[in-house]
């Protein structure tokens, strides 16, 4: 392991930056709102509270005398009944745009120390998330527009978070879905965005079409049955100028998807995670005013996401087994998992690397990450312990 400098903040340099008090932003730091980032990313701090109307996840960066602050990714409210939803939500406005949500995890891309790095929704600098950032995106879009920072989802089954083969990609590819200011986090329009993402040779989210907002809801039902059909999860909703705030809608197949994912690891997920998804069912169930038998079909379709993955679970318990999941992950710089491997082990994760394969000129490797609370729960029940 590489011993790096410890980097200092400046109180208070930083604390003008922020428009703060240095006593304020002493405080900050001492309460761990704001804290430093790893190893070569000391002089990157992350917010891991809110604090100052920032959010959590954003990354104040000090080079030299200059700061500058990445925002972390805005809260996209969802809609649980689309008419209703865009009516009130978009009112100000005739036309809304429709994007694609795909299923991968976040990144905000800016250019650092010559290279680029990507930040993960809490602020953390990731390895392997880097390393792709820097091979599929053109640095010249960074050194031309200093300012801007690249919002992107990481979809594809060489995935460390969100493996999905659904998508034909593969290995992993970053789609791009905002563009940014550094300091205020204000938006590019869309259509400037989507033109400027272009210009670079960025792969984009799929843009659906601009709608009239009294057929928006309909036309954008009939794009959720088209995506649910493929396992695809769903849409974002926008002002193509991106003053009001954008929403989302998800499709029925994508939070069964989420369920069984969910329901097999039940110890780790959130009640609320799983508590949300239903509900979304109800609500679009409703509004899609279903026959019966449709109405039958999510039931079913509900309910196996939920039991069948559980029961699976508790079946390898019982057999002797632990619960686990299976990731991989492929990287031109060897260096790179040694790092990704330390980055997990700093965030708590309890995963086995496998040896690095040789495909073609990348290292594949094979990653298991048990899952500890569920598979200590599901012991206990077998050993006779009562649920609490």
């Amino acid at each position: 392991m590489e011993n790096y400098p410890q980097t200092e903040l400046d109180i208070e340099n930083a604390a003008s930056f922020l428009g703060i008090s240095a006593q304020r932003m002493q405080e900050l730091m001492e309460r761990r709102v704001l804290v430093p980032n790893w190893n070569e990313y000391q002089h990157l701090f992350r917010f891991e509270h809110k604090a100052l109307h920032i959010d959590i996840g954003s990354v104040l960066v000090q080079k030299n005398d200059d700061f500058s602050l990445i925002l972390g990714f805005p809260k996209i409210k969802r809609a649980m009944l689309l008419g209703p939803a865009i009516k009130f939500n978009f009112c100000d406005i005739k036309r809304v745009a429709v994007e694609e949500k795909m299923n991968g995890y976040n990144v905000r891309v800016i250019l650092l120390d010559g290279k680029l790095a990507a930040l993960t929704r809490s602020g953390h600098v990731c390895p392997y998330s880097s390393e792709k950032a820097n091979d599929l995106l053109d640095h010249s879009f960074f050194t031309e527009n200093p300012q801007l920072v690249v919002y992107g989802e990481m979809v594809g089954p060489d995935n460390p978070y969100v493996p999905k083969e659904i998508y034909g990609i593969e290995s992993l590819e970053l789609f791009v879905f905002d563009i940014r200011h550094k300091d205020t986090g204000l938006p590019l329009p869309l259509y400037e965005r989507r033109e400027l993402a272009e210009k670079y040779g960025f792969r984009q989210v799929r843009l659906f079409g601009e709608f009239d907002i009294l057929e928006a809801p309909s036309m954008i039902t009939d794009i959720i049955r088209e995506i649910g059909r493929k396992g695809h999860e769903g849409v974002v909703i926008k002002d193509p100028k991106m003053v009001l705030q954008p929403m989302k809608y998800t499709a029925s197949q994508s939070n069964c998807s989420d369920l069984q994912h969910a329901m097999k690891v039940y110890n780790e997920s959130g009640r609320d995670f799983i508590f949300s998804r239903i509900v979304r069912e109800g609500f679009q169930s409703v509004e899609w005013n279903e026959s019966e038998e449709d109405f039958r079909k999510r039931c079913l379709q509900l309910g196996e996401s939920i039991l069948r993955p559980m029961k699976e679970s508790i079946i390898k318990v019982r057999d002797g087994g632990r619960v686990a999941e299976e990731f991989t992950i492929r990287v031109k710089d060897r260096a790179t998992i040694s790092k990704f491997e330390e980055y997990m082990r700093r965030l708590g994760m309890d995963i086995v690397f496998s040896e690095p394969k040789t495909v073609g000129n990348e290292y594949l490797v094979h990653m298991t990450k048990v899952n500890k609370s569920t598979s200590d729960k599901t012991l206990a029940m077998w050993e006779g312990q009562l649920w609490s």
